[in-house]
C-alpha cells in the first residue's frame, strides 16, 4: 500500500463521486479541503487525515483509515474512511432524500395518457403534496 495518494484518486476510490474527473473538477472548484485548507486534485494525502467535502449543498467529513488508488466496491471500501459528518447534516440529507421516488411509469403499450387521464394523475399529485 502507498504512504500517500493523491486525494482526487482517494475520492474516486472510496466512492464519494461517481467518476476521478468530477472528484478532480471538485477540488479545482474548492468544494474539497484537507485539514481545513482547500486541497488541490493533486494535493497528497496520508493516513488519518481529515477529508471535508461539500456535495450537492451537503457538507460531508471524513477521515482516512486506509489509503487505496483503485476503485473497490463499496464493502471494501467501507473501511478505509471514517464518516465524520455531523448529526445534523445527516439529517439534512435525509430529510432531503425522503419521498425522491423513481420517475412515474406507464404500462407498456398503454400509450400516451389522454386528456381526462392526464388531469386525474395531476389532481392526484396535487392531492397528495398538499399533505405536508
Amino acid at each position: 500500500m502507498a504512504d500517500k495518494v493523491r486525494i482526487d484518486k482517494y475520492l474516486w476510490s472510496i466512492r464519494i463521486f461517481k467518476s476521478r474527473s468530477i472528484a478532480t473538477e471538485a477540488c479545482k472548484e474548492g468544494k474539497v479541503r484537507l485539514k481545513g485548507e482547500p486541497a488541490k486534485p493533486s494535493a497528497m494525502i496520508t493516513v488519518g487525515d481529515i477529508i471535508d467535502v461539500t456535495k450537492d449543498g451537503f457538507r460531508l467529513r471524513y477521515k482516512a483509515l486506509q489509503l487505496i488508488e483503485k476503485r473497490v466496491s463499496p464493502l471494501l471500501a467501507k473501511p478505509c474512511y471514517e464518516d465524520l459528518t455531523p448529526e445534523e447534516e445527516i439529517n439534512k440529507y435525509k430529510s432531503w432524500f425522503i419521498g425522491k421516488g423513481g420517475p412515474e411509469r406507464r404500462e407498456r403499450g398503454a400509450g400516451r395518457p389522454t386528456k381526462k387521464e392526464r388531469r386525474e394523475i395531476d389532481d392526484f399529485k396535487d392531492y397528495y403534496e398538499g399533505e405536508d
